[in-house]
């Protein structure tokens, strides 16, 4: 059973796709109909609008919930967080950092994925940014999973140890790289996104020369197909660039 307060998908055909929070009795309305949620309700289920509309009840994948966040800021896309996740083995248990907490989008991704043995450390150095992202975190229900700091990491540091990944997304990454140095454990890894080369550059010549080996900067579109009977091709438009992903990963001295 979906529990009161847990968010669904409530999905009508392809312009009638709703993101909502599931509360029994609310009613929900839209150009194909009211919707009353029942008492009781479970994913996958269907409910009909006084039109008759059918809507699906589905449950939200992680990609729904980062782009359907309140947010005040750009976000970090699906297509580029899959593959920082992949590259730096962020797993159950990790102990992960993020300096640019945001709107909190990276945030519910990286709670979700470490899960109750694990720790998110976001660091956030403008407070309209740091309360939005913690009001977000707490809708989604994984507060007890991050611990937020108002704080500038580019001038005072982490102030932690023992991580075993760094996230960056801010406009200066390379002011962080000796910072993280610090904070990461031994063969601990780096993972920034940066909209420009120039950023690229200075952020990759830092980590060289910071020791970090394995460093390596990569870019991804994502292009979806139409698929129909009549023929399959491209959609005309497209996620084409977003950022250019940097890792790499800690030596000991």
């Amino acid at each position: 059973m979906i529990k009161e307060g847990e968010f669904v998908i409530l999905y009508g055909g392809r312009k009638a796709n709703y993101f909502l929070q599931y509360k029994p009795g609310q009613k929900f309305s839209s150009h194909l109909g009211e919707i009353v949620f029942p008492e009781e309700l479970e994913y996958g289920k269907i409910l009909v609008s006084h039109t008759g509309h059918k809507f699906l009840v589905l449950r939200p994948s992680l990609s729904d919930m980062i782009l359907n966040i309140k947010r005040q800021t750009t976000i970090m896309y699906p297509k580029d967080i899959g593959y920082l996740i992949l590259e730096t083995g962020l797993r159950e248990g990790s102990i992960v950092a993020e300096v640019g907490s945001g709107s909190g989008a990276l945030t519910t991704v990286l709670a979700s994925i470490v899960g109750e043995r694990g720790k998110v450390h976001s660091f956030e150095r403008r407070e309209d940014f740091h309360k939005l992202a913690i009001e977000n975190i707490k809708k989604y229900g994984i507060s007890n999973r991050v611990k937020f700091y108002l704080r500038d990491v580019a001038q005072e540091g982490f102030g932690i140890q023992g991580v075993e990944v760094i996230f960056v997304d801010v406009p200066e990454p390379w002011e962080i790289v000796r910072w993280a140095k610090e904070a990461l454990i031994g063969g601990g890894f780096w993972a920034s996104l940066s909209p420009n080369v120039e950023q690229v550059r200075k952020t990759v010549t830092e980590l060289l020369n910071q020791g970090f080996v394995l460093v390596r900067t990569v870019e991804i579109l994502e292009r979806e197909l139409l698929v129909r009977e009549s023929g399959t091709r491209p959609k005309e438009t497209m996620i084409s660039h977003t950022g250019y992903l940097t890792v790499a990963r800690k030596v000991s001295d």
